[in-house]
């Protein structure tokens, strides 16, 4: 009797020494990083990648975001259309030397304009008229004010402003990609960097083939 008892001591030390090696064992242990501050080691962990999903938006502010986007992709092609028929005007003026010479071409430019875009400038609400007098300034680097002046004269500029106050629209505006104008502008390049700008490309050049080229006299 005395000898079993001896047997199961013998066994109970053994495995206990056993299980005491096992956790000392290779396995059992975590290897860190460390960095070095002041003389002194810090361990270092390497965390899981964090993904910043972006801000909660309400049912509110993503029907107004929506909004915006549709009346960004209407006006968007008369934006780059008028940018393009700027950079030839300004170009046409400036092979010119008569002042009465630049004035009758400015005239017959800006009725080519009227009878091409007159009706469908009408037809866009409020909200989509003030995205494009930003998106015009983007485009060309000039506020509509100042495009109006130089096409149609003091007056005409001072008359449309007025206008334009009438719909809290400020033809005087200057785009602002890093302010106030910041979600437009993501919103554009998100367009530009899209399949949809080709149609938006397609888009400007059929409402190109609408304005009759004006001869300029060499």
């Amino acid at each position: 009797m005395l000898a079993r008892w001896s047997i199961c001591l013998t066994m109970i030390c053994l495995l206990a020494g056993g299980a005491a090696v096992a956790q000392q064992g290779v396995n059992d242990t975590i290897r860190l990083g460390a960095t070095m501050e002041n003389g002194v080691a810090y361990p270092m962990v390497f965390l899981d990648e964090y993904v910043k999903i972006g801000p909660y938006i309400n049912a509110e502010d993503r029907i107004r975001r929506d909004k915006l986007r549709r009346d960004i992709y209407v006006v968007y092609p008369y934006a780059i259309t008028a940018a393009t028929i700027l950079k030839d005007v300004n170009g046409n003026l400036e092979k010119m030397d008569g002042r009465r010479e630049r004035k009758q071409y400015l005239k017959a430019v800006d009725r080519q304009l009227d009878a091409a875009f007159k009706q469908p400038l009408k037809n866009l609400s409020v909200d989509q008229g003030h995205v494009l007098v930003k998106l015009i300034n983007r485009q060309t680097g000039q506020n509509c004010y100042s495009i109006i002046r130089e096409m149609k004269g003091g007056f005409s500029a001072v008359l449309w402003q007025s206008v334009g106050i009438l719909f809290n629209n400020n033809l005087r505006h200057d785009y602002d990609p890093a302010d106030e104008d910041q979600e437009i502008e993501a919103m554009v390049q998100v367009l530009e960097a899209s399949a949809a700008y080709r149609y938006q490309l397609y888009a400007q050049n059929e409402l190109m083939k609408k304005v009759p080229k004006v001869e300029v006299r060499k």
